[in-house]
Parts: structure tokens; C-alpha cells; sequence
């Protein structure tokens, strides 16, 4: 519980991180763009309103001190004008007509040509415009700079923002784990008090059952032994979740054979269903092993089919089945019944919840699925619960083990 409360800790103060600095660089990156663009712009306004004078013929591309620009404008004669600094080659007249329609079709006084890789600026009257082009391959390569940058910088920030935030997790949840223990300690004190007296109640009560003649004496022991049973039932549900909550260790575990395990707790659940008026039938595969604690793994199986039993009506039929589902088995328990809501497929297993209340005074208290759950997690598996028209169903996954 606590190492979950811990990884929310973390998760939601990095996904806190991760939008402010996705926020943070992408403004950079919006406002780097714009201003490059900006810049270009009054540039090539610059280089349309001097028409860059005539070219020399003795400059090659790549000397010192070019300007990748240069402006198209129609003559008086309507013959097509390219002047430059020689970094484009401007003799080659059906290129330079290219780019000028392509510039004319698109409109509007500045623009982009992507597929030749130049941003466009127009001035002058319409009828004798004047076009400046300048290359964006070196707008393109600082962006890419930028973005390897702010990429570089926020994995930075990121890893040292997560080391922070596990750091501080064990801060803040220190109050919370040790209330915790202190409440798990509690539990596992007061119930290991109240099993010895309830102990000596039920034998008491047995004995006392078995003296009385009067039918009115037995119906107050039976209803004795009935309480004390239900208590001790309860007793020992909080035994198993504080022993549960004090995570065992790992190495307790080892290889168990669930086909096996879930046929022999079918077994005495049979003659039960049968007395209650229910059909129980089993689909079980065979072969199939998991890693784990064999008690506990069996108290998941009675636990998923004694809730059956109570929540099934008379006359219903309640389906076991264990199957294979890649690299996990699924054990489920469907049967008909009131379907749950969203709402309590999720509260269904927290401790002491009853989607039935009146469930109580049948000896549910609501830990049965709480206590499953707790199994289940700890075997590295998930269990939830499914509800449809024809009733509701408990899934458990668990992983199996390497052939």
C-alpha cells in the first residue's frame, strides 16, 4: 500500500514536470521560429527594396560573405530579371519561371515554397512585381540545433526532477506509513487477543449445546455458536490481511500446480452449491503452473466461489473456468446476479465494502475480495470483476511459469 502511495507520489509530480517543461520548450521553440521567420522577412524586404545590384560573374557559391537570397522581378519588356550574389545559379531560366508562377499561385505577400526549400517575400505595384527568395536550410538547421538542445536539456531535467521527486516520496509518506504499521500492528494485536476468548466461547457453547434438552436452550446456543463462528471468521480475515500488509517475503514462493490446486478447491464447494439450491460446473485446463504460496493461491479460488454462493439466486448456475492466456492463466467465476456498477466493480474490493449491506448479517463482511486482491498483487497478477445483463463475473490473471 504504502510503495503504491509512493509511486503515485512520483507519477504525479512528473507528469506535473512533464507538462511544464513540454510547455516551457515548446514556447521556446514557437518564439525561436517566429523570430526567425521575422528576421528572414525583413531581410528579404531589404534585399527586394535594393534588388541586390547586378551579379558578378567572378563569385562562386560558397566564398565568404554570400547571402543565400536573391530576387525575380519582370522587366519593361516583361523579360524575366534574377539578380543575386551568386550562392543560386540564375541562368537557368525555366527553374527561375518555376518558382515565380509557384510563388504567384500561392498569394498573399510572403510565403513558403517547401518543396524547393525558400521562403518568398512580394513587393512592388502587381502589374511589375518584385520577388525576394532566400534559402531556409540554415532557419532549418538552427530549429534542429534548438531542438536537440531543448531535448538534451529537458532529459536532463527529467531525470534529475524524478530523483527529486523519489527522494521527497519517502518524505511525504512517512507520516502515512507509520500510521499505517501502527494500524496493521493494531489489527494483528486485537485480533490474535480475541481469538482465545472467542476460542473458549465456542467450546463453552458446543458443550453447553450438547447438555441442553429444551428446544428453547438449543436455539439460544445455536445462535451462540453462530455469532462466535461468524466472529472467528472475521478474526481470522484480519489475521490474513495484517500478515498480508506485512508483504512476505518473495522466497516463500515456489512452483505450484493451479490445475490441481483449483480441482481440489472445487471439490467440497460441490455438495454446498447443492444444498443452496445451485448448479456449479468446472472448466479446468490442465498443466498450467504459477509461481507462488499454494494457501493462499487456494484461499483466492474459495473466496472467488464462496462469494458465488452467496450472491447467486436460488436456482442459478455459477461457471468456474481456468484457462490459458498467453503467458498467463485466467481463473474466473461468473454467475448470475444483480449487476454491479462501474462504481462498485471498483469500491467491490476495498475492505469492509458489501454491495449488499444486508449481507452483514449473514456473516459477510466485506473482506473476502479485499483479502483476494492483496493475494493477487502480491503473486504479481490482477483480479476485476465484469457485469452484464446475464450477471457478473471475477477475473483473475496470474503469470505462469517459464517452461
Amino acid at each position: 500500500m504504502i510503495r503504491r502511495l509512493r509511486l503515485k507520489f512520483v507519477l504525479m509530480n512528473m507528469a506535473f514536470v512533464t507538462a511544464l517543461l513540454a510547455a516551457v520548450f515548446s514556447l521556446v521553440l514557437h518564439t525561436t521560429r517566429n523570430e526567425l521567420a521575422q528576421a528572414g522577412l525583413r531581410a528579404l524586404e531589404q534585399a527586394a527594396l535594393e534588388h541586390l545590384g547586378p551579379v558578378r560573374p567572378d563569385r562562386r557559391p560558397g566564398e565568404p560573405g554570400r547571402v543565400p537570397c536573391f530576387v525575380l522581378r519582370t522587366g519593361p519588356r516583361g523579360e524575366l530579371i534574377a539578380a543575386g550574389d551568386g550562392y543560386y545559379d540564375l541562368t537557368d531560366e525555366d527553374w527561375l519561371l518555376t518558382l515565380l508562377a509557384t510563388a504567384q499561385e500561392q498569394g498573399g505577400r510572403e510565403g513558403v515554397l517547401e518543396d524547393y526549400g525558400l521562403r518568398f517575400c512580394r513587393s512592388g505595384p502587381p502589374e511589375r512585381p518584385v520577388l525576394a527568395f532566400v534559402d531556409l536550410s540554415g532557419e532549418r538547421q538552427t530549429m534542429a540545433a534548438l531542438a536537440r538542445t531543448c531535448l538534451l536539456a529537458g532529459s536532463a531535467a527529467f531525470l534529475g526532477f524524478l530523483a527529486v521527486s523519489v527522494l521527497l516520496s519517502r518524505w511525504a509518506v512517512r507520516p502515512v506509513a507509520r500510521a499505517w504499521e501502527q494500524q496493521r500492528q493494531f489489527v494483528a494485536d486485537a485480533s490474535h487477543e480475541l481469538k482465545t476468548p472467542l476460542t473458549v466461547i465456542l467450546t463453552n457453547a458446543e458443550l453447553l449445546r450438547e447438555g441442553t434438552a429444551g428446544a428453547e436452550e438449543r436455539r439460544f446456543t445455536d445462535n451462540i455458536l453462530t455469532m462466535a463462528r461468524q466472529m472467528r471468521a472475521l478474526v481470522e480475515s484480519l489475521l490474513e490481511l495484517a500478515r498480508g500488509d506485512a508483504c512476505p517475503a518473495a522466497g516463500a514462493m515456489e512452483p505450484v500446480d493451479l490445475s490441481r490446486l483449483v480441482q481440489e478447491a472445487v471439490l467440497p464447494f460441490e455438495p454446498v452449491f447443492f444444498e443452496a439450491g445451485l448448479t456449479l460446473s468446472a472448466e479446468i485446463r490442465e498443466g498450467l503452473r504459477v509461481r507462488g504460496v499454494e494457501g493462499q493461491l487456494r484461499q483466492v479460488a474459495e473466496i472467488l466461489l464462496d462469494n458465488a454462493r452467496k450472491y447467486t439466486p436460488s436456482g442459478g448456475r455459477v461457471t468456474l473456468e481456468l484457462t490459458r492466456s498467453g503467458r498467463s492463466c485466467l481463473l474466473s467465476v461468473a454467475g448470475p446476479g444483480t449487476p454491479l456498477t462501474r462504481q462498485q466493480r471498483q469500491d467491490v474490493f476495498k475492505r469492509f465494502y458489501r454491495a449488499d449491506p444486508a449481507r452483514s448479517r449473514e456473516g459477510s463482511w466485506g473482506l473476502g475480495l479485499s483479502l483476494a486482491r492483496e493475494t493477487v498483487s502480491r503473486h504479481g497478477g490482477k483480479i476485476w470483476a465484469d457485469s452484464g445483463p446475464e450477471g457478473n463475473r471475477f477475473t483473475v490473471r496470474l503469470p505462469l511459469m517459464r517452461e
